[in-house]
């Protein structure tokens, strides 16, 4: 009957709306977690065990464009030097001293704890969520909107789902639940601390909680810039050694 069409064509509609909806806000977050030329930023880490023992690193990390990065840790000595390089496609590359040797990370170990930490090589490359993501709309709060990833098809990952808390005053992302392969959550990234630099949002504290493994690592900003003209040579296998 004509009632029972119109409905069923309303539920169509809402429903199309609310994935073009999830799709313009993945796209919103993917530009402003993006929106810089270049940041280079002074981090502290701080390793946080279930007893509450803590261990403490310090790193540089660069950034160029969104899928340009370099990572090297300057502290403790037994961690300086060690070096990751996050390039296009799901390239990543790792420099061990003690090795003196730099080794692709192959795609089987992205899911690898990167330098001992709660962040995984995964977690830690640069990249637009649109381009391995496929997002839902989970819910609509008061401040936030909750998106609900699935992997892309073609995507290397070792998540079966993401969901993203977004605020939706600046669209900047200030919660990660990360699902493993049985669907199970695992491990929660939170960023707070989120404030306005040279017209560009970023969270001066990051912490993710390994449920599973009861600990946790806190990524806080010491220091941060933008824009200052990073060349490309940074962002090479030769340059990780140096």
């Amino acid at each position: 009957n004509g009632a029972g069409f119109l409905a069923t064509f309303l539920l169509i509609s809402a429903v199309a709306i609310s994935a073009q909806d999830a799709i313009t806000t993945l796209n919103k977050v993917d530009s402003v977690l993006n929106a810089f030329k270049d940041q280079t930023m002074t981090v502290q880490l701080l390793l946080i065990a279930k007893s509450g023992k803590q261990s403490e690193r310090e790193l540089r990390m660069m950034q160029k464009g969104s899928d340009h990065r370099l990572v090297k840790f300057t502290s403790p000595a037994d961690q300086k030097g060690i070096a990751f390089l996050s390039l296009p496609k799901d390239v990543m590359y790792l420099y061990l001293p003690a090795f003196g040797k730099t080794r692709r990370i192959a795609s089987h170990v992205k899911n690898g704890k990167f330098a001992g930490t709660d962040f995984t090589y995964e977690d830690m490359e640069a990249k637009k969520y649109s381009e391995k993501w496929v997002p839902g709309l989970e819910k609509t709060e008061s401040d936030v909107i909750v998106l609900k990833l699935l992997p892309q098809k073609d995507a290397q990952t070792d998540y079966s789902q993401l969901l993203l808390t977004v605020r939706k005053d600046n669209y900047y992302p200030t919660k990660i639940e990360h699902f493993n392969k049985s669907g199970k959550l695992c491990k929660i990234l939170t960023r707070t601390g989120i404030e306005k630099v040279n017209g560009y949002w970023y969270a001066r504290e990051s912490e993710m909680i390994d449920l599973t493994a009861e600990h946790k690592t806190k990524m806080i900003i010491k220091e941060t810039g933008f824009d200052s003209k990073l060349g490309d040579e940074l962002f090479t296998e030769r340059y990780l050694t140096r």
